[in-house]
């Protein structure tokens, strides 16, 4: 297949254009069809020749009307517009049947669950629903009782689980993304194993309203797709605060911007890495890290005896647990209705007592306490997505510990709050799929997105098994704007506060979430409407270190923000933490005879949740 450039530029036929976002929408600014699309979509369904992919597909009538009523092309107010998917058969799509991979449990749902509603209303065709491993409980991707997916990248590795089928209709190039859910890892193992990228957002970010519950306090919707910029696009769409869901948090779709000149990135102890002797993996993984290290970033080796811990709370009391909790009824009903391994699992959770679920939540708040040195120590972490890789043949000969080996760098993931993304690095020394997880605190998702990004585009990687080289247009957006202008903010004007609407208003993006130097006080300013903080310069041992966002401004823009700024604010030179400066917000003098030192909170959104 020939890369998007190539099939864009041959005019309207989509048969062999790649799916990446970009393309697709470049075919339809260039007058091609949804129509066409949809029925590129059914052949690429008939030539993989996989029937372990899908559970059930869309009726190509419904989806031309669908496509019908999207109206005119207008990525701007629809952004998804005309982009096929696919959704993870746990997660509800109106008017096709959610089995969870279990025939027995069929349900036909009313309505679309929050993420899928949120996915059509942006534009997005559902293709259909797609395999998984039974009730999300597994990383194999082949404990379901339907044909499994075949893994995209090599037939005798298992394809990863449990979001298999999700994994592989992306990596295929059947489709542009794919939701899976993620508790364990089943919305990265996959990634890994097909060579795609797999986004796991912070816990809360996407509603899981529609979704069936694993573990209703870790699951995540998860995305599945070709690039990072595609990942993030959907992110940016699907990231809402759902009132219905119980866990649903309001975590902010930023910070996808250019990355830090030098990140400080975490990576496991030489004593503490393990691969289980793929030596192939491992020296896959010393790759990646030089890649890292070329970037310009900082590798900083952390013990990570803990966080295996942690990780091997997962399958123990209070979360198996949960698992059971989540279909008890169904189980105690129809226990011959689920796969003997997922029926292992359950039935082992039958025997645990409160107390145990107690004695595990106590014992995940004291691993917890223990790591938040190390994770704070850090902006971010690198591990290898799985430690190895298994063939079909292996997983039955060894189906549970293979499993469990797989989530070694996955399960601590969702009970220490972390957000994550699967990413390929290249190919090993065998040819099969490299690929490394960036991890980093609850809403830090851009950060580790924006990494993931010049990792991928570093690695020259083609997308997924399809061939299709990766897409050139961010570069060609890029030269085509003008130089931006980097200006750090400090308080009202910070991402979700009343002033902020006066820089998106001028077409301003965030670059990124910084500190100050150690050298600056921060005050909150009396008698300001909106309540505003100041910033003044003091000396390294009269200041500390400050919360900042910094965003960036056309030239224009930034001399029509510029010049409205009122007295007391200013605008000077801010040096930051990691030795750059920037144009940014500090404050008169005169002005801190009457404001309050708040310098002590660190930064003007931790003292406004502090004080409200």
């Amino acid at each position: 297949m020939g890369s998007a450039s190539q099939n864009i530029g041959r005019g309207k036929s989509v048969t062999s254009s790649a799916f990446d976002i970009s393309s697709l929408h470049g075919f339809y600014a260039s007058g091609g069809t949804v129509a066409g699309v949809i029925e590129a979509v059914f052949a690429r369904i008939t030539k993989v020749d996989d029937p372990g992919i899908f559970l059930h597909l869309s009726d190509k009538r419904h989806l031309l009307q669908q496509a019908a009523a999207l109206g005119p092309f207008d990525p701007a107010a629809k952004p998804l517009w005309g982009i096929p998917f696919a959704v993870k058969d746990n997660i509800d799509v109106a008017g096709m049947p959610t089995t969870a991979a279990c025939p027995d449990f069929t349900y036909m749902p009313g309505a679309d669950a929050t993420v899928v509603r949120l996915l059509k209303e942006a534009g997005a065709l559902v293709i259909g629903k797609t395999n998984l491993d039974q009730f999300a409980t597994g990383l194999v991707g082949v404990r379901t009782p339907y044909p499994a997916p075949r893994n995209a990248m090599d037939p005798d590795l298992v394809p990863g689980g449990s979001s298999s089928g999700s994994a592989v209709a992306t990596a295929q190039g059947i489709v542009s993304f794919a939701l899976g859910t993620d508790t364990a890892g089943s919305g990265r193992v996959p990634a890994g194993l097909n060579n795609i990228v797999g986004l796991k957002p912070s816990l809360g970010a996407i509603s899981t309203t529609g979704v069936i519950p694993a573990c209703r306090t870790l699951d995540c919707v998860s995305i599945f797709a070709l690039t990072v910029e595609d990942a993030w696009r959907v992110f940016e769409v699907a990231a809402r605060h759902d009132a219905t869901d119980a866990y649903s948090k309001t975590i902010p779709a930023d910070g996808f911007g250019q990355t830090l000149p030098v990140l400080t990135i975490g990576v496991p102890a030489g004593a503490d890495r393990l691969f289980f002797g793929d030596a192939v993996m491992e020296a896959a993984y010393d790759t990646a890290l030089q890649m890292l290290t070329k970037l310009g970033h900082r590798l900083v080796e952390v013990p990570f005896g803990d966080f295996y811990e942690v990780a091997n709370l997962l399958y123990e009391g209070a979360w198996v647990a949960e698992r059971y909790a989540a279909v008890k009824d169904f189980f105690d009903a129809k226990e011959a209705s689920f796969h003997p391994v997922t029926r292992k699992i359950y039935s082992g959770a039958k025997q645990l007592s409160a107390a145990d679920a107690f004695k595990g939540l106590y014992a995940l708040q004291a691993l917890t306490q223990k790591v938040a040195p190390l994770i704070a120590s850090v902006d971010l972490f690198c591990v290898p997505t799985a430690p190895t890789h298994y063939r079909r043949a292996d997983i039955e000969a060894e189906p549970i510990r293979e499993n469990s080996r797989l989530g070694t760098y996955t399960n601590f993931v969702n009970l220490l709050d972390m957000c994550g993304i699967a990413v390929p690095t290249g190919l090993r020394s065998d040819g099969r799929p490299a690929s490394v997880t960036l991890l980093a605190p609850s809403g830090k998702d851009g950060l580790i997105a924006a990494l993931a990004r010049d990792l991928h585009r570093a690695s020259g990687l083609t997308l997924g098994a399809t061939g299709w080289h990766q897409p050139r247009w961010e570069e060609r957006r890029a030269a085509d704007e003008p130089r931006m202008i980097d200006i750090v903010v400090v308080g009202a004007h910070l991402s979700g506060m009343p002033l902020n609407v006066q820089l998106r208003d001028l077409d301003g993006r965030l670059a990124r979430h910084a500190r100050t130097s150690a050298c600056y006080r921060l005050y909150a300013l009396a008698g300001q409407v909106p309540a505003k903080p100041g910033l003044i310069r003091v000396g390294a041992e009269a200041g500390g270190q400050i919360d900042v966002e910094v965003w960036q401004l056309a030239p224009a823009a930034f001399g029509q923000f510029v010049a409205a700024v009122p007295p007391p604010l200013c605008i000077g030179t801010i040096a930051l933490s990691d030795g750059t400066s920037a144009k940014g917000f500090l404050v008169e003098a005169t002005a801190i005879a009457d404001a309050t030192d708040i310098t002590h909170y660190g930064g003007w959104r931790s003292y406004v949740a502090a004080t409200t």
